[in-house]
């Protein structure tokens, strides 16, 4: 692929991949469940956790920037069978967030101006589908599709634009918050004690989903020894962004109106202004953090078939470069068809693609940070340009909070996931990974990536 991808596209392709629609759509949700300290210290013990793993990614990127990012680093640690659980795990939380997004387009525009739809579908777990709602999420596919399509340079420009949307509302939020918002609204600081804050701490990883896209087109950055710090910033940027909108929302609304409110950060916005133009404002940021979110993905998810089907992991077809445009084209037609049929779910399906998706992330994350530990022991000599300091103290407990994470999904747990539903997902997809995993069992062509090529020179 060509190296077209400069420094600020990266950080603003990250930025705006983290910063999509949840916090427009969940912040109000957050603060309702466990108070506004309580959301404060889940998203700062979540950011901990996901600022230690993008640590040990700013290292490997830099050192391997290869197309494909934990893919190729498990394989050069470990082995190719646990390089493809790593990337069919990243891979479940990207095309969850892109078929969320899909789902999430329809719902706000549905806000902002709401229209009467025709040609009811079905009802889905009591939510009604109606195709011209439906139709709104799919043409969005169509254009986002066909954006990435023609170039990696199109898609990075139109992603900065709107990522800067996205920053210009939600600071317009904040500002309202410190001048004109009541500071009883932050009382009960606490809700629900410690369930109420881990129920909050398990949407955190989804969250950020998205530091990661980063090591994916690493083979495209042109200044590959700027990655690290672009990703650190950009983790630590999203987290005060999220923790600022807590404060913004919990300022703006009681704790009355946030319980009933469909909409909080939006309700906020109108509250804190008098003006109900001000919060559909927010609104259309939000839109443009659907956008963002959704376009980084295609971006990552596409680059992760390709590396993982250049791999033989995945079938060929994944590996083709369009021969004009320098894009893993058929991997993005895939990833196009997913996003067009996601909004036939309806509404509900917002809950089950978080929750689902996040344990896949998670599951992601931890793999590749075993494999930062591994290379550290195998390969001391190899060429850090972003070498972080302390590498078995950040490694290691890297590795503990992920694993403390994956619990929290477990049954028996306050955030469990839903059965049949959510874990019907998870077990679906690591059940089609385990096929996949089985009938390729074929030799790696290692004329495709660097790594195999150095392992065989050591």
């Amino acid at each position: 692929m060509d190296k077209t991808i400069s420094s600020m596209d990266v950080l603003f392709l990250a930025m705006g991949a983290m910063l999509g629609w949840g916090w427009v759509i969940l912040s109000g949700e957050w603060v309702a469940t466990a108070g506004f300290v309580g959301a404060t210290l889940a998203f700062i013990i979540g950011g901990i956790l996901i600022t230690l793993i993008g640590l040990t990614y700013a290292e490997l990127a830099t050192a391997i920037p290869e197309a494909g990012g934990g893919v190729v680093f498990v394989q050069r640690a470990y082995n190719p069978s646990l390089a493809f659980i790593a990337g069919w795990s990243v891979l479940f939380g990207y095309m969850s967030v892109i078929a969320f997004e899909a789902v999430a387009l329809p719902t706000v525009i549905d806000y902002i101006a709401p229209i009467e739809h025709k040609v009811k579908l079905w009802t889905l777990a009591g939510s009604d589908i109606y195709l011209t709602w439906a139709m709104i999420g799919s043409i969005g596919a169509l254009f986002l599709g066909a954006l990435n399509y023609i170039g990696i340079r199109s898609a990075t420009i139109f992603q900065t634009i709107f990522t800067l949307a996205i920053i210009g509302v939600g600071l317009l939020l904040i500002f309202g918050a410190l001048s004109y918002g009541d500071s009883q609204n932050l009382h009960p600081l606490f809700t629900g004690g410690l369930s109420g804050m881990t129920n909050v701490l398990v949407m955190v990883p989804f969250m950020f989903v998205g530091f990661d896209v980063i090591p994916q087109i690493a083979s495209e950055i042109r200044a590959t020894k700027s990655i690290g710090k672009i990703l650190v910033i950009s983790i630590i940027s999203a987290l005060a962004f999220y923790i600022l909108i807590i404060y913004g929302v919990s300022l703006g609304l009681p704790e009355s109106e946030l319980l009933t409110s469909k909409l909080a950060t939006a309700d906020a916005m109108t509250h804190l202004f008098n003006s109900p133009l001000l919060g559909k404002i927010l609104v259309i940021g939000g839109i443009a953090g659907i956008i963002t979110s959704w376009n980084a993905f295609v971006i990552g998810g596409s680059r992760i078939l390709y590396a993982m089907a250049l791999r033989n992991m995945l079938p060929t077809w994944f590996a083709k470069l369009h021969p004009k445009f320098r894009t893993p084209s058929n991997a993005i037609l895939f990833l196009t068809a997913l996003a067009f049929f996601a909004p036939l779910l309806g509404r509900q399906a917002l809950g089950w693609l978080v929750n689902a998706g996040s344990i896949g992330v998670v599951l992601g994350y931890l793999i590749v940070t075993l494999a930062f530990i591994r290379l550290r022991k195998l390969e001391p000599e190899l060429e850090r340009p972003y070498e972080i300091r302390y590498p078995r103290l950040i490694g290691y407990t890297a590795v503990i909070l992920s694993i403390g994470f994956l619990t929290l999904y477990l049954p028996g747990m306050p955030s469990a996931l839903s059965f049949p539903i959510e874990w019907s997902l998870v077990l679906g997809w690591y059940l089609i990974g385990a096929w996949f995993l089985i009938i390729r069992k074929k030799p790696i062509p290692e004329v495709h990536f660097e790594g195999y090529r150095h392992l065989k020179n050591q």
